[in-house]
């Protein structure tokens, strides 16, 4: 596979949401551990925060954070 197909290959709507839904678990298994709260429960909070909404949104550039950043922001959403 040369250069070109690849980037075609991972800006697929598929690809991409493969990667998306990785990210998502890998920040519900962070809030899981801060909050003590099963990795399940975590997820259901997080999906119902406006972080999830503002990584999910691309001009918000949230999903060029890592995981952890974006707990810590769920983390203080959850806060105020």
């Amino acid at each position: 596979m040369d250069e070109q197909e690849y980037y075609k290959w991972v800006k697929s709507p598929i690809v991409q949401e493969i990667i998306m839904s990785n990210v998502i678990g890998a920040i519900a298994v962070e809030i899981s551990k801060r909050l003590s709260i099963p990795p399940v429960k975590a997820l259901i909070r997080f999906y119902e925060s406006k972080t999830c909404q503002f990584l999910h949104n691309k001009s918000t550039g949230l999903y060029l954070l890592s995981p952890k950043c974006i707990a810590n922001d769920f983390i203080e959403e959850q806060r105020k």
